[in-house]
């Protein structure tokens, strides 16, 4: 159940990072509420996980996840590109994340 949490966090701070842009500096009211209602959730599914998963690999998965998400959605949304360094870099952020969670006593609380 804390992995289910943990991933209606992350997809709602990944919501919430990639409407920023479109809020443009907060200037545009609807963006910029979904972007803080979209932090709000995320934050409150972040706290519900760590009732039972470790601060430390909460917040790795957190992270790495996010990075992985907002960066494909800024290059599926917003046409940024990625260089071969950038994927690589994102395959060894998940592969950190994986190894965690497969071989790791402390990833299970």
């Amino acid at each position: 159940m804390a992995y289910l949490l943990l991933s209606v966090a992350i997809l709602a701070e990944v919501a919430a990072t990639s409407l920023l842009k479109q809020s443009d500096g907060f200037t545009r009211p609807v963006p910029a509420l979904l972007t803080v209602a979209g932090y709000a959730i995320a934050f409150y599914f972040l706290s519900l996980a760590l009732r039972t998963l470790p601060t430390g690999i909460a917040y790795a998965i957190w992270s790495g996840v996010g990075i992985v998400l907002v960066t494909a959605v800024a290059w599926i949304w917003h046409g940024h590109r990625l260089d071969g360094a950038a994927l690589v870099g994102m395959a060894l952020i998940l592969a950190g994340v994986l190894v965690m969670n497969l071989f790791s006593g402390t990833a299970h609380g």
